[in-house]
């Protein structure tokens, strides 16, 4: 048995969602003639509030986008230093958008009013203009930590004050929602932009949507165009977001459930110093430092137990609708041997 925890981007098309896929009407998507990709896109409209969404091969793209939308070259944006965005896109920001990064440290990812404002820089030439708040929700880094609707309207209530714009990077968004039962629809309001990913823990193979507000619409499907993201026959993936939208969100909650398990038996070995709070499908743990990480890594795929190394000392699991309750009995019991080498 193989119990693949290294992300929840590892998920199979099941036999329902090909089925989905297989009977898609398509078209060409760059002449704006696939009827699926325009159902999902207007689905995923309706659903975060907004007016406008555009299909993306994937959440860089969609994020990458999101920010360019907002930035002139030599402004700056803010976000947690831990952030997608800025960490993990390959310096996009920089390349795409010839804008700066402002990286805040804060308590498990998530940013607060005072801090933005703290760290706007002053009217001055010798700075960077600020002009974007960009947030992540779950916050993958603070293992799966999320924003509160109520966290969110206060910095996009204070930010906008300020003249700033509001991004989310929304890849988890939904695994955020289930936790907190609020709704996705009031999220449109908060934000100028939204990337939401499809491939993550909704199951999907490919793809991620931009939302936006319609008058940053042109703008958008001119960069996804620039960016190399327009595709033909695109209905094919675009109904496999469909099918994962419609039934694979309420299921998350099996996946917090499988991790927080996972966190428990974590806590109990001696060889953990700690486990970050499990708060959604994400497992952040910190070996003492006499355990290397590298070896553990090889011993766990040895027995049967995929995971990649997080930093310094810290490896991840991630929780999936392709992981379940027999993968969590094996991966907690080959955990539990670790102990023991």
């Amino acid at each position: 048995m193989i119990a693949d925890l290294r992300s929840d981007t590892v998920t199979r098309p099941t036999p329902a969602m090909l089925d989905a896929m297989w009977s898609a009407p398509v078209g060409d998507d760059v002449f704006g003639d696939d009827p699926t990709v325009k159902e999902l896109e207007q689905f995923c409209a309706n659903l975060m509030g907004m007016d406008a969404a555009i299909f993306c091969p994937s959440g860089t793209m969609t994020n990458q986008i999101g920010v360019r939308l907002h930035l002139k070259p030599f402004e700056e944006v803010i976000c947690y230093r831990g952030s997608h965005v800025y960490l993990n896109e390959g310096g996009g920001i920089a390349g795409n958008s010839s804008a700066s990064v402002r990286p805040l440290e804060a308590a498990d990812g998530i940013l607060n009013p005072a801090m933005i404002e703290a760290n706007i820089n002053p009217d001055d030439p010798h700075y960077a203009r600020t002009a974007l708040v960009s947030l992540e929700n779950t916050v993958n880094r603070a293992g799966g930590s999320y924003y509160t609707l109520e966290q969110v309207a206060a910095i996009s209530t204070n930010s906008r004050r300020l003249g700033l714009r509001m991004h989310l990077d929304g890849a988890r968004l939904f695994n955020a929602l289930v936790e907190t039962g609020e709704s996705a629809r009031q999220y449109g309001s908060h934000f100028d932009s939204i990337s939401i990913c499809l491939s993550k823990g909704l199951g999907a193979p490919v793809g991620s949507v931009l939302l936006c507000r319609k008058e940053l619409e042109h703008a958008a499907r001119r960069s996804r165009k620039a960016f190399g993201g327009g595709m033909r026959q695109a209905g094919y993936l675009a109904a496999a977001g469909l099918f994962a939208l419609k039934n694979n969100v309420s299921r998350l909650k099996e996946d917090h459930q499988r991790a927080r398990l996972l966190g428990e038996t974590l806590a109990g070995l001696g060889i953990v110093k700690q486990v970050l709070p499990v708060r959604t499908n994400i497992v952040i743990f910190e070996l003492e430092a006499s355990v290397p990480v590298a070896p553990m890594l090889k011993w766990l795929e040895e027995h049967g137990v995929r995971a990649i190394g997080f930093g310094h000392q810290t490896i991840r699991l991630v929780t999936h609708l392709d992981f379940n309750d027999d993968m969590l009995q094996h991966t907690t019991d080959t955990l539990k041997k670790l102990s023991n080498r």
